[in-house]
């Protein structure tokens, strides 16, 4: 049973677990109440039936009643864990598209730097990765059609990831409340061949997200103290992230998307070992778009990827 198209990889397995286990409660509720039923109206009072209540056992019986529900339902558990961890693992080639969602609106970015309102245009056939968070309260991304949902959290980031498969126009919900105009809160997924997608984000590209990082690195005053040799002693950003980073409180953490934002928003939090907590805190001076672009360029800084202008 479905009542929406199946528009990505994941449509036809989420149904058809969603089917077997409502088929399955569907039988066991039917098993009960007919029995229920059956033993009601054989036992009513006034019907001459034996009551003596003899207990006649059969152990086949009592297994088969036992087992064979348990394993029907332990196959189920082992389908939805397998599953899960299907949706919890991109592939490697996933192309990851950033969503920032924010009082009653979605902003999607691109990494070439096609940035969207309310409007997310992808290709069949090519793995994506939504990497979101909110600009203000708990939202949460659902697209119906794909069969995926994630909390959208500020000051974290979340993900999800799908292919499209279906050509469409698709719609998108904020499936959290978050506020007065939360069911307005809306948008749509515009799936499209792989060259009609090509066109489109060659028709509207103007600066990669790392390019605009690195003018923005500069904008802010990051560069006066963590480009090479500057006055201030900062920790050195090329080539951090994936790295390791020991921390002024003996702990080590890996430098993830997580670590860079709040590197950027609450320094205090993680200070790199040898260096005194002097840099102010961006919170609510920067918006997550620009720090979305100020992380995809540390990602490349020191890489062969850098912008060219940047080196």
């Amino acid at each position: 049973m479905t009542l929406l198209p199946r528009a990505s990889n994941f449509g036809t397995e989420i149904d058809s677990l969603f089917n077997a286990l409502l088929g399955l409660s569907v039988v066991v509720i039917l098993a009960v109440f007919i029995t229920m039923i059956v033993f009601t109206v054989r036992f009513r009072r006034g019907r001459d039936v034996d009551r003596s209540g003899e207990s006649h056992r059969q152990l086949g019986i009592e297994l088969t009643w036992t087992l064979v529900p348990l394993a029907l339902f332990v196959g189920i558990f082992v389908w939805s864990i397998r599953l899960w961890v299907d949706l919890r693992t991109p592939p490697r080639d996933a192309e990851v598209v950033y969503v920032i969602g924010k009082q009653w609106m979605w902003e999607f970015e691109h990494p070439g730097g096609q940035r969207e309102i309310n409007t997310l245009h992808l290709a069949t056939g090519q793995p994506i990765r939504l990497v979101m968070t909110s600009q203000d309260v708990i939202h949460d991304v659902s697209i119906p059609a794909f069969r995926v949902k994630q909390d959208v959290l500020p000051g974290r980031y979340t993900d999800e990831w799908f292919t499209p498969t279906r050509p469409g126009t698709y719609d998108l919900f904020c499936a959290e409340y978050c506020g007065t105009d939360h069911s307005r809160m809306g948008g749509t997924v515009v799936v499209q061949s792989p060259q009609d997608h090509a066109a489109w984000l060659a028709g509207h590209g103007t600066q990669t997200l790392a390019m605009q990082g690195r003018t923005l690195f500069t904008r802010y005053g990051c560069a006066g103290c963590h480009d090479p040799g500057a006055a201030v002693h900062a920790p050195a950003l090329n080539g951090l992230f994936g790295s390791t980073v020991p921390l002024a409180d003996g702990r080590q953490v890996r430098a993830d998307d997580r670590y860079l934002h709040d590197s950027i928003t609450l320094p205090a939090s993680d200070v790199a070992a040898g260096y005194a907590p002097i840099m102010p805190s961006y919170q609510n001076r920067i918006s997550e778009a620009d720090i979305l672009a100020l992380i995809a360029y540390l990602k490349v800084r020191g890489t062969d990827q850098e912008p060219a202008h940047a080196r």
